[in-house]
């Protein structure tokens, strides 16, 4: 009896030779080594079966959705949905959403003290005596370059906390 060849690769020419072309491995008899030539027939039979089941049940399974109406975008949509949710209830996630959220209060208390520190300074500014003079009123003094505004007590309390605001 010549077993036929099924499926995918499993058939009787593929591996049931030995390693020297042709040769039973030493421990099998060949009445044995018959037996698995038909027990591996039969169960490439089954897996063929198997297959042909699937095919009709996934075919079922597309006709009773196409009568629910649902559509396979609405399928992507809802496992998007899902596999969103899982992503949000992930520990990593909680993990990232809490880091940010103290980042950007960080950074909502740098900015406030950064304006703080601007505020200041802008009122010094305005209490120099240059802020009378008529031509001067609405612009800043030539005094106040860069070079002096860099010396003043402001502009350095104000380039430290940016420094160490970075080192956090």
């Amino acid at each position: 009896m010549e077993p036929s060849n099924h499926g995918e690769g499993f058939g009787m020419n593929s591996g049931m030779e030995g390693a020297s072309g042709g040769a039973l491995p030493p421990s099998l008899t060949e009445e044995e080594a018959e037996e698995l030539r038909v027990e591996l027939t039969k169960v490439e039979d089954e897996i063929q079966t198997l297959r042909q089941v699937l095919s009709a049940k996934e075919r079922h399974a597309a006709d009773i959705k196409r009568q629910l109406g649902i559509s396979p975008l609405s399928e992507i949509k809802q496992n998007i949905t899902k596999g969103w949710q899982d992503v949000q209830s992930s520990n990593v996630y909680k993990k990232t959403q809490e880091t940010l959220s103290q980042a950007g209060q960080m950074t909502s208390a740098a900015l406030s003290s950064m304006g703080s520190a601007i505020s200041q300074r802008f009122g010094e500014m305005r209490a120099l005596p240059y802020r009378n003079t008529p031509s001067l009123r609405y612009s800043m003094p030539h005094s106040l370059s860069m070079p002096a505004m860099r010396s003043s007590s402001s502009f350095k309390n104000l380039e430290d906390k940016i420094v160490n605001m970075g080192k956090k």
